[in-house]
């Protein structure tokens, strides 16, 4: 028999701004505690439950997080935890917005640069430059011509808070049951 898995799901956002579009990932995380029946508490640092669920036919141990630091400098906290759970790059997932994917998309990528987040550099940098976990990029959609300050901070439709409740967060599981997969190998 193989050992469950364990997943750490940090989620990026400032708490202060909840339902904004730089609080996305906090957003899908704190629905996705409720779909799981994740109780969720408090500490100094940050928001933290933990599980054992079956998504699809996989068991998977998940640690939820959520830093109270404001997203920018929220990688201290977010290392900690990684540092006494996972401890593996490849086990730990960042729940992120991103401009450079469309309204509703999830797009999974393992590793790489921050690509301007600096709520995942804050991250890189807390980690020592390691840059070897996922990233699971939630589409906020284009700026257009608004500055990109007010654009993130703006509040995310009511169509899109039942997408990512819904529709949305059922994707997102699927690939965090994808993720636990690879890491029981």
């Amino acid at each position: 028999m193989t050992a469950i898995p364990q997943i750490l799901i940090a989620a990026l956002g400032n708490l202060p701004m909840p339902l904004t579009r730089h609080s996305l990932g906090q957003y899908v995380l704190d629905a996705m505690a409720i779909r799981l029946g994740i109780r969720m508490s408090s500490d100094r640092k940050g928001i933290i439950g933990q599980g054992i669920v079956t998504l699809g036919d996989t068991p998977v141990s998940l640690i939820l997080y959520k830093s109270k630091s404001f997203m920018n400098i929220s990688g201290p906290s977010i290392a900690e935890v990684y540092r006494t759970s996972v401890k593996s790059p490849n086990t730990m997932i960042v729940l992120q917005d991103s401009m450079s994917h469309k309204v509703e998309q999830l797009s999974v990528k393992l590793g790489g640069s921050a690509n301007g987040h600096n709520g995942v550099k804050s991250i890189i940098s807390s980690l020592g430059g390691e840059q070897g976990f996922y990233r699971f990029r939630l589409g906020i959609g284009e700026r257009g011509g608004t500055d990109a300050a007010n654009f993130v901070m703006g509040k995310l439709t009511p169509h899109e808070r039942e997408f990512w409740t819904d529709e949305g967060l059922d994707r997102i599981l699927e690939a965090i049951e994808i993720v636990a997969q690879k890491a029981a190998r």
